[in-house]
């Protein structure tokens, strides 16, 4: 029961008793009629003023709390003419007014923020309370799949790290936390790193590659000029050791070639020019491709398929594009290594070259496109570096890694 219906039952007896006694009163003495009468509606009447007037900070009490419990901040009360209630309600309509103050800023913030994470180049990833993905930004959704989330989840708070994806990409993620209602929530910021830092590897090997090639080809060429002027002494060896004399100045002179030859691989890279396009079938240099290198794969037990449904013209520099895909094509078949099967397939624009090899393993994964690198005993691992460096000019996307069902897949967007 409320303390306003208790008031109005106390004084609702108060006034039957007195209407009791103002009864036997007039029964004894009627001359007092009309006193009595007054004094009755008089009495009626303040307590009627007066309950109202002890209610109304009761339920402007009531009222405000409930505005408050509703977030509604665009209410005010209006004077009653009692200068405490005034006063309280001047206090309370100047709290709500810095409330929907703040509550206007803090939702213009939010949508700024809103807006700042929509149109970061970033990917950004805000887990839930559990830990679980709770939203993302386009960018992070371009970049997220099974893969990189385990990556990522692999992060200690404040850990930041580099990490390849889909076989080409270099994603450079940090773990962070904010406080969210109290409680701590992980996100993640993902930045694309690929073009910053095959510009810097690009330019540390350049001039790896120049101060190499300037040392090694002074010392060939004083090397050679000995070579040529000892080959004038053969004739005074004696003839028993001449032609080991001389075999030894050849094996010296061809393997002056073959280190001259291996540092113009090396410049090979450093040298390669803007492409020059031109409208040509893709198509067609795949299939010029694989009847190149289909020999050296049928020698293996490799077979090379072929399916080009799109047979559009692309925008591409014709060598450059054929010295991609024999690189490719070399790359899948040394990876199958024999009796197996290498499929490129060329549809709406993406050209994929898949092997039946045994993959890429992990702790290659993260290596495929740096320079120097290679699995091969032999390798110089400038093939992909190549490979890369000619699709970057392009502005082709490509991608390396492993498929489903085994074996390892090279895909280039060409639009």
């Amino acid at each position: 029961m409320s303390l306003r219906t208790k008031l109005i039952i106390y004084l609702t007896a108060l006034h039957l008793a007195l209407a009791a006694l103002a009864a036997w009163l007039l029964i004894r003495n009627p001359d007092i009629l009309f006193a009595v009468e007054a004094v009755f509606v008089l009495s009626i009447i303040l307590s009627v003023h007066y309950v109202r007037a002890l209610f109304v900070p009761l339920d402007l009490t009531r009222t405000a709390r409930e505005l408050i419990e509703e977030r509604d901040f665009t209410s005010r009360f209006v004077p009653v003419g009692q200068p405490e209630m005034d006063t309280l309600i001047d206090v309370f309509n100047r709290m709500v007014d810095r409330l929907r103050e703040e509550r206007l800023a803090g939702e213009e913030q939010h949508q700024l923020l809103e807006r700042i994470v929509e149109a970061s180049p970033a990917g950004i990833v805000i887990c839930d309370f559990e830990g679980g993905i709770e939203r993302m930004n386009p960018a992070a959704q371009r970049y997220l799949d099974e893969d990189l989330k385990s990556d990522l989840f692999s992060l200690a708070p404040g850990e930041s790290r580099l990490f390849t994806h889909r076989g080409s990409r270099r994603l450079r993620a940090e773990r962070a936390a904010f406080r969210d209602r109290g409680f701590e929530k992980s996100f993640f910021v993902i930045e694309e790193m690929t073009e910053e830092l095959r510009l810097t590897e690009k330019a540390a090997y350049e001039k790896l590659v120049r101060m190499m090639s300037h040392e090694v080809n002074n010392s060939v060429g004083a090397v050679r000029s000995l070579l040529e002027s000892l080959n004038a002494y053969a004739p005074q060896v004696g003839d028993a050791d001449r032609n080991d004399f001389t075999s030894a100045l050849s094996i010296a002179s061809a393997r002056m070639d073959a280190l001259n030859r291996f540092m113009g691989e090396f410049a090979d890279v450093v040298r390669i020019p803007p492409p020059r396009r031109s409208h040509v079938s893709v198509a067609k240099i795949v299939e010029l491709v694989a009847a190149l290198v289909r020999p050296e794969a049928q020698k293996r037990g490799i077979t090379i398929e072929t399916s080009l449904d799109d047979r559009d013209e692309y925008e591409v520099d014709e060598s450059q594009f054929e010295q991609v895909l024999l690189n490719v094509f070399r790359n899948a078949i040394e990876a199958v290594g024999r009796d197996g099967a290498i499929v490129a397939t060329l549809r709406d624009g993406v050209l994929a070259i898949a092997d039946s090899g045994p993959g890429i393993a992990d702790s290659a994964r993260a290596e495929l496109f740096t320079p120097f690198f290679s699995t091969k005993r032999d390798g110089r691992g400038l093939g992909l570096v190549i490979v890369q460096e000619i699709l970057g000019n392009h502005g082709f996307a490509f991608s390396l890694g492993n498929r489903e069902g085994g074996g390892a897949e090279f895909r280039i967007a060409l639009k």
